[in-house]
């Protein structure tokens, strides 16, 4: 007996958005952002939410959007500065946003896939970075406790992926996908292509399809 197929539209990944929900997503100035996903999550009209991801990219770019549609209410990033909106909103009070050193934002999403509960980190020591946080003392070294994070919905953008949801990414568009991939509770991912179970190289494999939850084709509705 055939597995079921992980292939919805748009209309369909509607159904998994409500207001409150956490977003994490890939990408880097939009690079590697499902712009269709974020279309559809803006379309569902849901509010509130919380995005988790390396930047909040452009006004009109990735889930700048969202930002610019005031369907945010809190932002998870390492930057920004690209998107005057999210600024703008942070200093008027309308959106919560915390800012998290990159090296330190990547690894609290890996330890939210890996099951962990934390990291410790010496970045942040000594500055505003460890306010209302755990410091710990490690061999005469301090760190902080970095809680993991993870996600309602990871939004994925890849390439090529094949039925069964194994994705390759196109360069450095491989970026933090990979990463909001494994920490999610339900993650879909928008590709260019949809290849037959087996046509890819197992070698070539990015983010195995046991932990992608649904593929939606690029552009079809």
């Amino acid at each position: 007996m055939s597995a079921p197929s992980k292939r919805i539209t748009y209309p369909e990944l509607q159904s998994h958005c409500h207001d409150g929900m956490s977003i994490l997503f890939g990408g880097f100035m939009g690079i590697g952002t499902p712009d269709g996903i974020v279309g559809a999550i803006l379309a569902s009209g849901v509010k509130d939410l919380t995005l988790i991801g390396n930047d909040t990219a452009l006004v009109d770019t990735g889930v700048g959007v969202l930002v610019a549609n005031h369907r945010v209410k809190k932002v998870i990033a390492s930057h920004i500065g690209t998107n005057p909106e999210t600024g703008r909103q942070m200093i008027a009070g309308e959106l919560d946003v915390d800012l998290v050193p990159q090296g330190t934002l990547a690894e609290r999403i890996r330890c939210g896939g890996a099951g962990l509960g934390a990291v410790l980190t010496e970045t942040g020591v000594g500055t505003s970075v460890e306010d209302g946080k755990t410091r710990m003392m490690l061999d005469g070294v301090t760190y902080l406790v970095e809680r993991a994070l993870r996600a309602d919905l990871a939004i994925i953008k890849a390439h090529r992926a094949d039925e069964k949801g194994n994705l390759v990414y196109q360069r450095a568009a491989r970026n933090f996908n990979p990463l909001a991939a494994m920490a999610a509770d339900y993650v879909v991912a928008e590709v260019d292509e949809l290849v037959p179970a087996g046509d890819i190289d197992p070698e070539l494999v990015m983010t195995p399809g046991i932990v992608v939850d649904a593929l939606i084709l690029a552009e079809e509705k």
